[in-house]
């Protein structure tokens, strides 16, 4: 199918409105390979009809369906496992009311909020928290797809094995063949909830953590600058926050002060 530049120009305007994902120039490729599929679904033969239809804006559908179709999922268990190991050894600990409630933001399919309960878990197995310790973690994302799976907490294929030990397979997770799904202990206390992070923060409440890894690096640095003030907002004093360990947090002193722990980072609220 054949994407004109006045076309691909209007769905880019379309993804950075709604969901704040900036596509730039030369990723045509990128549009026609992911919402080809798309118009295949809603009967549609050329991106035109896509666009007239997006602007508008009558038909949630179509607009879920582009959304979950040009976003990035891609995500293991574990990923900077530094960051598991400060959050349960040297921020956890400082919760001075033995209760944390994390916020695992553009959760994807769940691997990083589960990673985070296990990581918890075993931390109240080897005595580093009170067995009194308690937490709630809040996984968010803009995909229903993506949350879809997160709900399910089954995983197939290279989604039950990038970032897994075969020892953590059989330790955290219920065997099936070639998928896995995590045990019930640690899907307690974990809720998933469709959220878009333009959107206001007040109805999520106050968090001690927040994980927001590796997705910052695709919005504008306007709208950067902007969540990440909506998320110094939402932390209670003291609280972190997580980035990817390649993102970078020049410029933002004046909302958190950066901390090393050995090999890992992490952002204290000012």
């Amino acid at each position: 199918m054949r994407l004109s530049s006045e076309q691909y120009e209007k769905l880019a305007g379309f993804l950075e409105k709604h969901a704040g994902i900036r596509l730039g120039g030369g990723k045509e490729y990128l549009v026609v390979s992911r919402l080809g599929c798309v118009l295949r679904q809603f009967g549609m033969d050329d991106f035109g009809v896509l666009v007239q239809k997006l602007e508008q804006g009558t038909d949630r559908a179509l607009l879920t369906e582009v959304i979950d179709a040009m976003t990035t999922n891609e995500t293991f268990w574990f990923r900077d496992p530094a960051h598991y190991q400060i959050l349960t050894r040297d921020v956890l600990p400082e919760t001075d009311h033995g209760h944390a409630r994390i916020w695992s933001a553009a959760a994807s399919m769940g691997q990083e909020a589960y990673s985070i309960a296990i990581s918890i878990k075993g931390a109240i197995l080897a005595g580093q928290l009170p067995n009194s310790f308690s937490y709630e973690i809040l996984g968010t994302d803009i995909s229903q797809a993506a949350l879809k799976q997160a709900e399910e907490a089954r995983y197939c294929g290279m989604a039950a094995a990038r970032g897994l030990t075969p020892e953590q397979r059989q330790r955290y997770f219920v065997s099936d063949g070639d998928c896995i799904e995590v045990q019930p202990v640690y899907r307690r206390n974990i809720r998933f909830r469709n959220f878009n992070l333009l959107s206001g923060f007040d109805g999520l409440g106050r968090f001690d953590v927040i994980f927001c890894r590796n997705v910052l690096i695709y919005f504008s640095q306007e709208r950067k600058r902007n969540i990440l003030e909506r998320f110094s907002q939402a932390l209670d004093p003291g609280g972190c926050l997580f980035l990817g360990s390649t993102e970078s947090m020049s410029g933002y002193d004046d909302l958190f002060r950066m901390e090393r722990f050995g090999t890992g980072l992490v952002y204290r609220r000012c």
